[in-house]
């Protein structure tokens, strides 16, 4: 029996959304196929997105960055974090090497854990990298130009680079630093609408129109008690806010995939990140979205959105104050684009069955 190791990143819910439609394609096409999946996200998550058997362990193999929010950087204890990481690299490398060998893969998919890939290197491992971004990329935006940072950014690319190959899923960072790059089309999953049922199990009228409210997974509550009402519309927000008005509902409440309710809405209101703007594009749901700050991978991901799906950025002053009824409706005037390609699942697969004998 074949054995893949797939690990994943747990920096938001972005590379669970990536790999889960990988693995649940993968595992029609090898249904003998041994799947082990790493990744410090709950298992609970991780199960709402693959829907294949797969045994976990629970272990943060990246951290990305340390975020005061979601939308918010906290770039000194990043950058910290950083040095403390790569103190001693080699070291690092040979113990998580000696792990992975214990667990005797036949492949490793990283997304995008550049540990894992700079193990696998010296396990003598096969392995395939996986993103929308690197880490590499990422820490170089942040970091301050000197010797120490310069080494760090060095040992995280040569990890990258050291993989058979790197998946660029669409849309993509350039990655320009990485040799052994090939693009590929979005991957997402893409829920079923149930408009009828979402608006019984919420209350809504037929001529109401249905906004989710989600910001992704880390932490990021908005301040929805003082806004205005917005005649016709009604929220759907997370449980956890504690939201109490005649106007708002909880997700969880429509006891239905988050997909399912995505693609039962006439908006979102979002920050940009892959899953939720590829899911939201390929389901033609129009997008509100609020500003990330310098996050270097928002650029790309708002262009390919704002050219695949109708995308309007939300002024920060208004966001607080809840004045969204003119974005609203301008979202809802906007011509939609045709759906994006959503093949990028089958692309990957068809790369690991390959290196998969």
């Amino acid at each position: 029996m074949r054995h893949l190791l797939v690990d994943i990143s747990a920096h938001g819910y972005g590379h669970i959304a990536q790999t889960a439609p990988v693995l649940n394609l993968l595992a029609q096409r090898r249904p003998e196929l041994r799947i082990t999946v790493r990744s410090h996200a709950p298992i609970e998550y991780l199960k709402q997105r693959i829907h294949v058997p797969f045994e976990h362990h629970h272990i943060a193999l990246d951290f990305g960055m340390a975020m005061f929010d979601a939308v918010r950087v906290d770039v000194p204890r990043s950058l910290a974090a950083y040095r403390d990481y790569h103190a001693d690299w080699a070291q690092k490398v040979e113990t998580a090497a000696e792990e992975m060998r214990a667990l005797q893969p036949d492949l490793l998919l990283a997304n995008v854990p550049y540990l894992s890939l700079a193990a696998a290197k010296v396990a003598d491992i096969p392995a395939v990298a996986m993103c929308c971004l690197n880490w590499a990329d990422i820490y170089r935006h942040y970091a301050q130009d000197d010797d120490e940072a310069a080494a760090i950014h060095a040992q995280m690319l040569a990890a990258y680079n050291s993989a058979e190959v790197f998946l660029k899923l669409s849309p993509a960072m350039p990655m320009s630093d990485l040799r052994n790059t090939r693009e590929l089309s979005c991957v997402a999953q893409v829920g079923e609408p149930h408009r009828q049922l979402v608006r019984e199990r919420c209350g809504a009228s037929a001529r109401d129109k249905l906004v989710l409210v989600a910001m992704g997974g880390i932490s990021y509550r908005l301040a929805m008690e003082s806004w205005p009402g917005i005649p016709g519309v009604r929220w759907l927000v997370p449980e956890s806010w504690g939201v109490q008005r005649d106007d708002v509902s909880s997700i969880e409440s429509l006891d239905l995939d988050f997909r399912d309710v995505l693609a039962s809405c006439d908006a979102i209101l979002t920050k940009p990140g892959y899953g939720t703007f590829a899911e939201a594009a390929c389901a033609g749901v129009p997008v509100m979205y609020v500003p990330r700050g310098d996050w270097p991978e928002a650029p790309w991901l708002v262009d390919w959105m704002q050219r695949n799906g109708v995308a309007i950025e939300v002024d920060a002053g208004r966001l607080r104050v809840g004045m969204m009824g003119d974005t609203l409706e301008a979202i809802w005037a906007g011509s939609r684009p045709a759906s994006p390609q959503n093949n990028g699942a089958l692309e990957v697969v068809e790369t690991l069955c390959k290196m998969l004998p």
